[in-house]
């Protein structure tokens, strides 16, 4: 299987890379899905909250860890890899959120009454919790999830493109849906 030194090789980027990354964005959206859904329900709301897709994925949660594997080396400094912690997520955090807003005139989440925040797509607390997320996924979940991919590697082989596609599918759909929101929201 892939090791993080396959990420540095443009000869290894192939479709054996193509298919780790699309699995590795399937698992992390899957679990951001589960845990902000997790913490809706911890915060006194209800556990299904709205999403950009229709399936059960959030794309940001996908990104950062496939980004932060890409840049963090098993021999990288440890300020490095927690500096790499915070700055990836609330990145992708701030550009997801000025780019939806943009897009659609919608928030997905809203930080605007939280301490530190910045123009409500992301605010200093959360970040915090993006070090350690994102650190225990690097460190912990992500050797995990590299080895359960060894393990289903011969079926993922003939999934993945399908995974792929519906993954286009979902973002295709969720343009399609949300433009129609928001243009029927012009008209009222």
């Amino acid at each position: 299987m892939l090791s993080f030194l396959d990420f540095y090789n443009p000869a290894h980027l192939n479709l054996e890379v193509a298919s780790a990354i699309i699995f590795y964005f399937m698992v992390y959206s899957l679990f951001g899905w589960l845990l902000e859904n997790s913490y809706s329900k911890f915060t006194g709301r209800s556990f299904f909250k709205p999403n950009f897709f229709l399936g059960p994925f959030k794309p940001m949660y996908g990104f950062a860890p496939i980004i932060l594997v890409y840049l963090i080396s098993p021999d990288s400094n440890w300020m490095k890899v927690i500096l790499l912690c915070f700055f990836i997520p609330t990145a992708i955090e701030y550009l997801t959120g000025v780019l939806l807003y943009k897009l659609f005139q919608q928030r997905w989440w809203d930080y605007r009454d939280l301490p530190l925040q910045f123009h409500g797509h992301i605010c200093f607390p959360f970040s915090i919790c993006w070090i350690v997320l994102s650190y225990l996924c690097i460190q912990w979940l992500h050797p995990q999830i590299v080895s359960f991919l060894d393990v289903i590697e011969p079926v993922w082989t003939w999934v993945w493109p399908a995974v792929g596609l519906y993954f286009l599918a979902e973002l295709a759909l969720a343009v399609r849906r949300h433009s129609i929101t928001e243009i029927a929201a012009e008209h009222q």
